[in-house]
C-alpha cells in the first residue's frame, strides 16, 4: 500500500494512488465516475459555454481540444477528473487541481466544478464535490482550497453546505467583461 492510500499524503516522488481500487459512485440517476479521455468533447463543451458569458471562470478565451487534452495529462492520479453522467450524457464534470506548484504546497488543493447550463440545481454540484472531497482525503491532502469569484452566490452556498468556511477576500483582482471582480477564498480541511 502507498502512503497516499494509507492515509499519509502523496508519496515524496510525487507518485499517489487511489489503490483501494475506488471505482464509480452513484446516486439516484446521476452516476460519478473517473474522466477518461473519450470525456474531454464534453468536459471542454461544458466549460467553454461559461468562458465568454460568466465569472465562473477567468478565462477569456475557449479552451482548445489540444488544451485540453493538456490540462487532462496533467491531473493523474493525485489530481482526478470525474464527470457526472446520467443517461450516457455528461451533465458536470470536476477536478481536484495542485494550488501551487513549489513543493511545500504539494498537500492543499483546490476544487474546479461545472455543471451543463440546463443541469443546474438538480444536485449535480453536491455530488461531484463530496467526492472529491473524499478523494482529495484519501489520497492524504491535508485540505482543499476554492477560490469562486464573489458574485457566484450557488457556488459559495455549495461550499458552505459541504464544510468549507470563508479565508480570504481578495478585492479586484479579475477584470472580466468590463469589469473588476472580487474573488473569495474558502477553505476546508480534511480527515485524517
Amino acid at each position: 500500500m502507498t502512503r497516499a492510500a494509507a492515509g499519509h499524503g502523496p508519496l515524496p516522488d510525487g507518485r499517489g494512488s487511489d489503490e483501494r481500487g475506488r471505482g464509480d459512485n452513484q446516486r439516484g440517476d446521476v452516476r460519478i465516475r473517473l474522466a477518461t479521455p473519450e470525456d474531454l468533447g464534453a468536459i471542454n463543451e461544458i466549460y467553454n459555454d461559461y468562458v465568454p458569458r460568466s465569472t465562473c471562470t477567468f478565462q477569456t478565451e475557449p479552451e482548445t481540444p489540444e488544451g485540453r487534452r493538456r490540462w487532462f495529462d496533467a491531473h493523474g492520479t493525485d489530481h482526478p477528473v470525474l464527470v457526472a453522467e446520467r443517461g450516457g450524457e455528461i451533465v458536470g464534470w470536476g477536478s481536484i487541481n495542485p494550488f501551487k506548484p513549489r513543493r511545500a504546497y504539494r498537500m492543499t488543493v483546490d476544487d474546479s466544478i461545472y455543471i451543463r447550463h440546463d443541469c443546474h440545481r438538480q444536485g449535480i454540484g453536491r455530488l461531484l464535490l463530496s467526492d472529491l472531497i473524499e478523494r482529495a482525503a484519501s489520497l492524504g491532502y491535508h485540505t482543499m482550497l476554492a477560490g469562486i469569484a464573489a458574485d457566484q452566490p450557488a457556488s459559495i452556498v455549495l461550499r458552505q453546505r459541504l464544510g468549507f468556511v470563508q479565508c480570504a477576500h481578495l478585492r479586484e483582482v479579475g477584470f472580466k467583461s468590463g469589469r473588476w471582480i472580487d474573488v473569495l477564498y474558502f477553505q476546508r480541511m480534511l480527515a485524517r
